[in-house]
């Protein structure tokens, strides 16, 4: 069964995947500017952004902009500064960002830089590379004048303390897990930019790295049908290359609903008899060239924002399969 439930409107239950398909209205929403991004934090990411664009900055600039204020807000917990540290106890980040052009830039396992997404674009513009990792990317970072900072809050470092007393690795659901700031932009020349950010999963590995920065898993777009992005679980995301997947499904003539979830079905298929069935959650946002949106979920918990002239700066809840 899936539901559609928008907040602070009443719940409409009781359609199943064939009644969705059929009663996909994302033509009515057809409009830009607009921006869309993952989870709640994603409202004063928005609103950054829209403050930024409509002031005369660019769709990259703007973008990059707004995921910086989740990057530098502690109390977001999955990105950035503040964020939950592998079971090293060490945070490490990653990002990724991409223009209307098909320009790309992406760090992984980066590490005492508090804002990733502004590395990963100095990546795209200053090298003939789409991704450092590491060292190399720290050391890129500083020199371009970043500084470092221990980005390890003290509520982090407790968190990270009581954790290993049983040193359990068991992902998070839609509490304080979320492990991304995904952002989608399409600007008044009907123009697409987007960025993904995050500290990954809490209690990974050391050096593990999940689809965040990689285009065509987290983050992927074609300026000439649309943006898609993804949250949840890093390694289903990348098993399927989740992103590129939609866009190419939009491109085929899919709305961005029935695009996303057609992969988040493939992701279900490939992971309902496996061990992380459990815990297992992914979520996609997509807009195509129109402006027409969409949030989609494997589970029920996954929300996301949308900024635009009629609905200002939203939060939606996404529809879901379970």
């Amino acid at each position: 069964m899936v539901r559609r439930n928008f907040i602070k409107k009443s719940l409409i239950g009781g359609l199943g995947a064939t009644a969705l398909v059929g009663c996909d209205n994302s033509n009515d929403k057809a409009t830009y500017p607009r921006i869309i991004s993952t989870w709640e934090h994603g409202l004063a990411a928005n609103q950054e952004a829209w403050k930024k664009l409509t002031s005369g900055s660019n769709g990259i600039s703007s973008i990059e902009s707004g995921v910086k204020i989740s990057e530098a807000d502690p109390s977001v917990r999955s990105v950035g500064y503040g964020g939950l540290p592998d079971r090293e106890g060490i945070v490490t980040l990653d990002a990724c960002i991409m223009d209307k052009y098909s320009n790309c830039g992406s760090v992984s396992y980066l590490q005492n830089i508090k804002h990733p997404i502004s590395v990963a674009r100095l990546v795209m513009e200053d090298t003939p590379h789409v991704m450092l990792s590491g060292k190399g990317a720290l050391d890129f970072a500083l020199s371009k004048g970043f500084k470092q900072e221990s980005l390890l809050t003290d509520q982090s470092k407790k968190d990270w303390l009581n954790w290993k007393k049983k040193s359990n690795y068991s992902p998070v659901i839609n509490i304080e897990n979320h492990d991304t700031i995904s952002m989608l932009l399409i600007d008044q020349n009907k123009d697409l930019f987007g960025a993904c950010t995050t500290s990954g999963a809490a209690w990974k590995m050391h050096g593990r790295v999940g689809d965040s920065p990689i285009i065509g898993a987290g983050l992927f777009l074609d300026n000439e049908v649309g943006a898609a992005a993804a949250t949840g679980l890093g390694e289903a995301v990348i098993r399927t290359s989740g992103s590129a997947m939609v866009v190419e499904l939009m491109r085929q003539g899919y709305s961005p609903l029935h695009a996303c979830k057609t992969i988040v079905d493939r992701i279900s298929k490939i992971h309902k008899s496996g061990p992380d069935w459990e815990y297992l959650q992914v979520g996609f946002i997509a807009i195509n060239k129109k402006g027409e949106y969409a949030g989609y979920s494997l589970k029920k918990g996954f929300n996301y924002a949308v900024c635009d002239k009629q609905n200002k700066n939203l939060l939606m809840d996404a529809d879901y399969f379970i």
